[in-house]
């Protein structure tokens, strides 16, 4: 039979999630640079957009909420940075702006340090 210590435990649910949180980071930056190829008025960039804002609110609400483990200060700057990703990806949905490659740069940025 196998014991598990409750670190070792710990330590693959952390893997685990920033495992998921890559995945849907990259999910969106596929969505996203579909888009940017369909146009900001197709089908592609509202399903990019949607996409992004689910995934950039629960990261926003998570990072918010003082039991996450993260350092207060780099939850702070994600939040920010989120928040931005939220208010461009508005932009670009009502038509005010086409920049998806903001979008896409900044999602692979912190997709690519996430450890």
């Amino acid at each position: 039979m196998y014991q598990f210590s409750y670190a070792e435990i710990q330590s693959d649910s952390v893997a685990d999630s920033r495992d998921r949180e890559r995945q849907l980071l990259s999910r969106s930056i596929d969505l996203l640079r579909d888009a940017r190829t369909a146009g900001a008025q197709s089908h592609q960039s509202t399903e990019a957009i949607l996409f992004l804002n689910r995934v950039w609110t629960t990261f926003v609400e998570d990072l918010g909420n003082p039991e996450n483990s993260l350092p207060k200060e780099l939850r702070a700057n994600l939040i920010s940075i989120g928040l931005w990703l939220l208010r461009e990806a508005e932009e670009v949905r009502q038509g005010r702006s086409q920049n998806f490659d903001g979008l896409i740069d900044v999602s692979q940025i912190i997709r690519d340090g996430i450890q």
